[in-house]
């Protein structure tokens, strides 16, 4: 009982704490965060008045804020150009792709090393899983290019070696219909190790008793993951899949333009918004107009994102982000 009235005082008392004395109180937890509230401020807070170039007509003369005033007219650049929604059905389907496909693969790879016995073996399959994430898009657009080009492919290479007919040989740089598989493939190769990392640390962090209860209690291991670790997992999957949704109208540049290039017969399948306006800026360096689209994209995500969260929150609140 008196455990409790100390408690309900101490709570009392932080109620009525000024602000300089709570910042005072939590200092260490404060400085701690420090690098990240730093990261923040100079990344997203500072560069918000930089908005203002989607409104203008940007000179380097005048500079942001002495540009001509045009309101909206940046903004029918992708409107007026006939290709709006190719562009950001491309993007979001992509997107997608990627972000289903990715977790789902991230989950699977990690409750597999989890369930791996051997730690030199676990070891291995870490490091060879996580190695593609680190390569260049630069070189894995080299490497895509000298598996699948027509005359000196390494595919088309082996064809002609079986006696495949010249007109038979595979050529995907011709064919639009087949990047979209090739493009996930790639992306997935990529990224699934990296990604797999956070499952893998939150699969670690499961209570060790609450496993072994569940062997003594004659669980075999598919019970094990459907009903002890699925579930833990679920918390950190719905808060990714948030955080990746907010992005869900921004294409990985790298990715497309490396692998893809800019090569016209393969513009319906594998055009997306950035690509779109790196080409159409890079020759006139128009930023208002690259700076409209970004806002369009970060609005849309932004809608997406508070869309979805309400919705979680609706269903379970302990899973939306706020």
């Amino acid at each position: 009982m008196f455990q409790k009235k100390q408690q309900s005082k101490t709570a009392v008392q932080v109620k009525h704490l000024t602000l300089g004395q709570k910042l005072w109180r939590h200092r260490i937890l404060l400085l701690m965060c420090l690098p990240a509230i730093i990261f923040f401020i100079a990344f997203s807070y500072a560069p918000l008045p930089g908005i203002w170039v989607a409104f203008v007509k940007y000179n380097y003369r005048d500079g942001i804020f002495g540009s001509d005033f045009v309101g909206l007219q940046n903004f029918k650049f992708l409107a007026t150009s006939g290709k709006l929604l190719e562009l950001t059905r491309n993007t979001i389907l992509y997107n997608l792709a990627f972000i289903l496909l990715g977790n789902f693969l991230a989950v699977f790879v990690a409750i597999l090393l989890n369930e791996m016995q051997s730690k030199w073996f676990k070891k291995a399959s870490q490091t060879v899983m996580f190695l593609p994430y680190f390569i260049s898009q630069v070189l894995v657009g080299i490497l895509v290019f000298n598996l699948l080009n027509y005359d000196t492919g390494f595919v088309n290479g082996i064809l002609r070696k079986i006696g495949v007919a010249e007109e038979a040989l595979w050529q995907p740089y011709s064919t639009a219909g087949v990047w979209p598989v090739l493009l996930v493939i790639i992306y997935l190769w990529q990224q699934t190790g990296y990604n797999s990392v956070v499952y893998f640390a939150a699969i670690c962090g499961i209570d060790s008793e609450t496993i072994e209860a569940a062997r003594v209690d004659g669980a075999n291991g598919f019970q094990k993951i459907r009903y002890i670790i699925l579930p833990s997992l679920k918390p950190t999957i719905v808060v990714l899949l948030l955080f990746a949704l907010g992005g869900i109208v921004k294409g990985n540049f790298g990715l497309f333009y490396n692998v893809v290039g800019t090569n016209p017969m393969l513009y319906s399948t594998t055009d997306i918004i950035e690509t779109y306006v790196y080409r159409a800026t890079v020759a006139e360096f128009n930023f208002s107009r690259a700076s409209a689209v970004g806002l369009y994209q970060s609005l849309v995500g932004f809608v997406i994102v508070m869309t979805v969260n309400t919705i979680v929150k609706k269903i379970d609140s302990d899973y939306s982000l706020f």
